[in-house]
């Protein structure tokens, strides 16, 4: 894979809206991971990466029964969802996407094993 596919996170704008649930610190690691793994999505660029506690509760909750979350016994305290909006290249990315189209409110599900622990993306979509 040549570094110029990888998908782009350099001009990403990035929100983050106080919460109740995470610092600041722990949402900004979560923001890390997601840029990490979206340089996967060959073709693409990541425009928009923001976390709001309003619309990811029912991705949580979503995760936690029916997802991963229900068999991997993670906590739904250890489970952060972050948004994002993105671009695709004329190719279509790596081919999954459809070629010169935007993802909107596309999310990210992160977990750790403890409070304390490491962000990792465990699943993406809508």
């Amino acid at each position: 894979m040549l570094y110029s596919q990888s998908g782009k996170t350099n001009n990403v704008e990035v929100s983050v809206e106080e919460s109740t649930k995470f610092s600041e610190e722990e949402i900004n690691e979560a923001v890390v991971a997601v840029k990490r793994k979206f340089r996967e999505f060959q073709g693409c660029e990541l425009t928009d990466l923001w976390y709001s506690e309003k619309k990811p509760n029912e991705f949580v909750e979503g995760y936690m029964k029916y997802g991963k979350g229900s068999t991997n016994g993670i906590k739904e305290e250890n489970v952060i969802v972050l948004l994002s909006n993105f671009d695709v290249n004329s190719k279509g990315g790596d081919g999954s996407f459809e070629p010169n189209s935007t993802y909107s409110d596309w999310n990210w599900i992160l977990v750790r094993d403890h409070d304390s622990g490491k962000w990792r993306v465990d699943d993406w979509g809508y």
